[in-house]
């Protein structure tokens, strides 16, 4: 098939658009910047979802468009509502009519967790909004979608808005941790390899006019979440928890009473929470000390 992504040169966009290329369909990467992992057969263009004629001109002879793009930090989303409001309402509903006047045949739409709750702050505003503009969409122009709603990721790729990097990346440098809640928030981390393999599942008719939730099935307490990172790296992390109520963030669940019901997806081998932690971790050394080179398994000083 030809599928367009917009903001397929971000974190999870990127790795989506890697499966779909892996998987033989024709990829065009909508986004503000050329991605560094464009592969073969990828063809990239330059532009914003909010430029309606390049939006047209990316869906035209698409037979699927997936939106990745758009504010996906709840911080950064609360400090700029104005262009949350624009760049993630706005910019859906002008990919949404692009792709009801070229027949598109299903718009894929990356949601959130949070749309359950009251928690997400401004960010999740914006992806209430945008599912129900969707939703409208399909009900009064015909047009097929899916909602995926996805839960805590991390892995390769991440920076350093990404809560598991950040926490990576704190405890390497500095060894003190910072986190806006409290050690006993519940989160199901899932590894991004993990979840574009279940997006890719969801190309599948069955998923037509679906509200699908991708999370992990590994459910832990930030604290515990402290206490492995600081074993595997062998010291003694300072954890400062800031419990601020207006974060945005949930604290166990980020249900509430909501009548819209999703399913959910697993893919069938996952990442282990551990060793994917472990991978952020040597990552995250090696682009710290590029003064170092791996080899057999062991660093080694790079030669100038």
């Amino acid at each position: 098939m030809n599928i367009t992504v917009f903001g397929g040169s971000g974190f999870l966009g990127s790795h989506i658009c890697d499966k779909l290329t892996e998987n033989g369909h024709a990829v065009t990467i909508v986004d503000l910047h050329e991605s560094p992992w464009l592969k073969t057969g990828q063809t990239m263009l330059i532009g914003s979802i909010l430029d309606e004629e390049t939006v047209r001109k990316a869906v035209s002879g698409s037979d699927m468009v997936f939106n990745y793009a758009g504010i996906a930090d709840i911080g950064e989303a609360n400090n700029r509502p104005v262009d949350t409001a624009r760049i993630n309402v706005l910019g859906n509903v002008i990919a949404l009519e692009a792709c009801r006047q070229e027949k598109v045949k299903r718009y894929v739409f990356a949601s959130s967790l949070y749309v359950y709750g009251k928690s997400g702050g401004f960010y999740r505003c914006s992806k209430q909004a945008c599912e129900i503009y969707i939703e409208n969409y399909q009900s009064m122009h015909g047009l097929p979608y899916t909602i995926l709603r996805y839960g805590s990721l991390y892995g390769p790729r991440a920076d350093n808005r990404n809560a598991i990097h950040r926490f990576v990346h704190e405890a390497l440098t500095s060894g003190t941790i910072t986190y806006y809640g409290a050690p006993t928030a519940l989160r199901e981390y899932v590894h991004v390899d993990d979840a574009s393999a279940a997006t890719l599942a969801v190309l599948d008719p069955q998923f037509e006019n679906q509200n699908i939730i991708i999370s992990g099935n590994q459910p832990m307490r930030v604290g515990d979440l402290f206490n492995m990172i600081g074993e595997m790296l062998g010291k003694k992390l300072t954890i400062k928890y800031q419990n601020d109520p207006n974060s945005g963030h949930y604290q166990i669940t980020p249900y509430a009473f909501m009548p819209k019901l999703g399913r959910k997806l697993v893919p069938p081998l996952t990442v282990d929470l551990g060793q994917g932690i472990l991978r952020v971790m040597e990552e995250e050394h090696k682009a710290l000390h590029t003064e170092f080179s791996q080899e057999g398994g062991y660093l080694v000083p790079t030669d100038d």
